[in-house]
């Protein structure tokens, strides 16, 4: 197939274009270069019969007609966004132009070229603070920042498009959970704990810990999530239908769980730091896989353990 992905030189865009050139797919990789880096897709660029990196920002009218006229794709993933919590807040305008308008010209590009598929990246950011565990897809939907907000108008924007109302192009929207892997920056704000914890270790300090530490989150890999990209971009499953998915384990991990974790490959490393809870911080989080290994056959494959061991390998090794 031939696939176009925004945000490809990005933490999961990276190695979604990876996935897919491994599984003998063209791909087309667009992106601004925000916070992307050209060094993730190092493996993608020596595949240069399959693989193209276009520098552009898809949030500009017609630069997404433009490649998809060229390039002529059978599917579209996309991946491109402000993912910046803190960043939505401060700046909504940026975050309307990055999410909203960004998914818009996708929606648009996607008719005008007769787009077969789309794979938008949601988050489970849509959800907001949910007491009743695990989150499924009909879980009420009350995000509490304007990053949730816009990925649950971009849901609406696709799944409402004409062509996949008249069942001409199948949307899938991925609410990924907390994913977490190599390329994912540390330095970032809005980065993942695994990768704070793994930058501190590395490092020699002690991770600090928000809280108790009993917090739980559903950790999932980003190998997982790049196959359930994957999947949702090529499968032929018979009756696969536009509709929503969370991408999970469905296993809890606290906190505290991690870096017992950190603390096998780390064996010399201080002891956490604890200090007072954030406000605002979600307490619990777990998803129900149940509906992607019903629609996808997409079941999560990386344990927590082996993840950060592969991730660890892989930072040692850097």
């Amino acid at each position: 197939m031939k696939i176009l992905i925004t945000g490809a030189a990005g933490f999961i865009g990276s190695h979604t274009s990876e996935r897919l050139l491994a599984e003998g797919h063209e791909v087309l990789g667009v992106d601004n270069f925000r916070t992307g880096h050209r060094r993730n897709l190092d493996a993608a660029l020596r595949q240069a019969l399959r693989f193209e990196l276009v520098e552009a920002d898809v949030a500009e009218s017609g630069v997404l007609d433009s490649l998809c006229a060229r390039f002529r794709p059978e599917a579209i993933i996309h991946l491109a966004a402000l993912v910046s919590v803190q960043e939505s807040i401060a700046n909504p305008a940026l975050n309307h132009r990055l999410n909203i308008t960004a998914t818009e010209h996708v929606a648009s590009a996607a008719a005008k070229q007769g787009v077969r598929r789309i794979v938008f990246a949601s988050s489970a950011a849509v959800y907001g603070d949910v007491r009743a565990l695990p989150i499924d897809e009909a879980a009420p939907k009350q995000p509490i920042s304007p990053y949730g907000e816009a990925k649950l108008s971009s849901e609406s924007i696709l799944l409402d498009s004409p062509a996949a109302v008249a069942g001409d192009c199948v949307v899938r929207c991925q609410r990924y959970f907390n994913v977490f892997g190599p390329r994912q920056d540390p330095a970032s704000p809005y980065s993942g704990v695994i990768s704070v914890f793994q930058n501190c270790y590395a490092a020699g300090r002690a991770p600090t810990i928000y809280g108790d530490g009993q917090q739980t989150r559903d950790f999932i890999s980003v190998y997982d999530v790049a196959r359930a990209n994957a999947l949702a971009a090529t499968s032929a499953r018979t009756g696969l239908a536009s509709g929503v998915a969370n991408i999970c384990t469905g296993r809890a991990t606290s906190l505290l769980e991690s870096v017992r974790i950190f603390s096998v490959e780390y064996p010399d490393a201080p002891p956490p730091v604890f200090a007072p809870a954030r406000s605002g911080d979600i307490v619990h989080s777990l998803g129900d896989p149940a509906r992607a290994r019903a629609e996808l056959g997409f079941e999560a494959e990386w344990t927590v353990e082996r993840a950060l061991a592969e991730l660890i390998r892989g930072a040692r090794a850097a």
